[in-house]
């Protein structure tokens, strides 16, 4: 392999401290190497606009990173330890391939500036993914509140049970919710669609770099214009990814956290599909809910990559290697709540309710409330209402039903009036 390029004459490479500043680069920037290289294509074509490249230069590099693409994809290009990272891999096998044209591949650029608009590009099909499972998610979860609107089950507060609801409340309220999971992954992506190509370290450079055509070419919306804000942006832009998927990844786990508890011998109130439990190792009459464990987990790591990036930004502006930690936090962050929200549709849409141990859960205590608002609709003031609610809990169900129950709760959104016609509104208006 080449000398480094930063390396300086008579300066020996100690082989220790050298391991210590690469880290984890060549791992992780296998996440990223696809989107180095087509940030790369791009700013060849940028260059060869501004005269640094030649129309032949131009057209041996863009066959050369096409041909390392198709090889990085089929195995037969693997970026290991014989490079620094993802960006000296490119340079390396562009001059090993090209000569001089490859080594001006990196011409008016940062190694910075290269894994910048790579994360960036990655981000951006990230939260693209987060969007769409979160719409996902949703349509499955209106659904189903529209298709069991009706069915009885009880509800708590404090994990105590409390009154009469229905699974159309239950739906309603995970339907609701990924909606605005959606929303916020799609405006996080339009605040990360603005480019860096073309920032270097932080301050630009001095050709007249044609960073409208590298905007375009990447499928930017905006370039962003600053480039010490670039830097800036560097590890915000990261966090804010993070706090989108964290609230899917947040609903995922009290999702998870209901399954488990409804899914219990205690309640009983869920089955799962067999695919998602697992048999005990030394238990032979049970099986464990394993996969929604997982799920309910998987937050945690969320929530540990938004924590690293964070504590990273306690920086002054400009370019600091510190960043290059951020790296690894979105990896895991995204490697870890993707797959696990992936999960869920499937799971939502296949889970069967026990309606006789829903309807046995229910007992007459959670008609008091019930009792105390007729009471307050006839006059009675409701502290008094609720406390003779209160001291006739037991019989409080003698003459009522679940459904007579739920056929009153008129509130906005509440069981007799669901207002699923307008989160499907909200559904439409996310678009495809």
């Amino acid at each position: 392999m080449s000398d480094l390029l930063w390396q300086k004459p008579g300066v020996a490479v100690d082989a220790q401290i050298q391991k210590f500043l690469a880290g984890d680069d060549v791992l992780l920037d296998r996440e990223f190497f696809l989107h180095d290289i087509a940030a790369s294509t791009a700013h060849a074509e940028g260059l060869q606009r501004i005269g640094i490249l030649t129309a032949d230069e131009l057209a041996g590099l863009k066959r050369e990173l096409a041909t390392l693409t198709e090889d990085f994809r089929n195995g037969d290009f693997v970026l290991d330890e014989r490079y620094e990272d993802g960006h000296s891999a490119i340079e390396f096998r562009l001059t090993e391939r090209l000569g001089d044209a490859g080594r001006k591949i990196h011409t008016g650029r940062s190694r910075n500036d290269q894994i910048l608009v790579a994360t960036r590009l990655w981000l951006k099909e990230k939260l693209a993914r987060v969007a769409g499972l979160s719409r996902e998610i949703a349509r499955v979860a209106l659904d189903r509140a529209q298709a069991e609107k009706d069915l009885p089950i009880p509800g708590y507060t404090h994990i105590q049970r409390a009154v009469v609801s229905s699974a159309g409340m239950w739906w309603a309220g995970w339907a609701e919710a990924f909606i605005d999971n959606a929303i916020r992954a799609a405006d996080t992506l339009e605040l990360v669609d603005a480019n860096p190509l073309g920032t270097a370290a932080g301050y630009g450079v001095n050709l007249k770099l044609d960073r409208a055509h590298t905007t375009e070419a990447l499928g930017f919306a905006r370039m962003q214009v600053s480039p010490i804000y670039a830097q800036l942006s560097r590890g915000k832009f990261e966090l804010a990814a993070l706090e989108a998927l964290g609230s899917a990844t947040l609903d995922l786990r009290r999702i998870a956290w209901d399954l488990s508890l409804f899914t219990s011998a205690e309640f009983g109130f869920v089955a799962l599909p067999a695919q998602y439990t697992t048999g005990s190792s030394i238990m032979p009459n049970k099986r464990n809910p394993d996969v929604i464990e997982l799920m309910r987990a998987t937050h945690a790591s969320v929530a540990a990559a938004r924590t690293e990036i964070e504590q990273l930004l306690s920086l002054p502006s400009g370019y600091h290697r510190d960043l290059q930690a951020s790296k690894g936090a979105i990896f895991h962050g995204f490697s870890r709540g993707l797959p696990a929200l992936e999960l869920l549709p499937a799971l939502l849409a296949n889970l069967e309710w026990r309606e006789d141990r829903l309807r046995a859960a229910i007992d007459s205590g959670m008609y008091a409330t019930d009792v105390a608002v007729e009471a307050a609709i006839a006059g009675v003031p409701f502290r008094e209402a609720y406390k003779a609610a209160a001291a006739s809990a037991d019989s409080a169900g003698q003459g009522r039903t679940p459904e007579s129950s739920l056929a009153a709760r008129v509130s906005p959104g509440a069981a007799a009036d669901l207002r699923l016609e307008e989160l499907n509104a909200r559904f439409a208006a996310l678009g495809a």
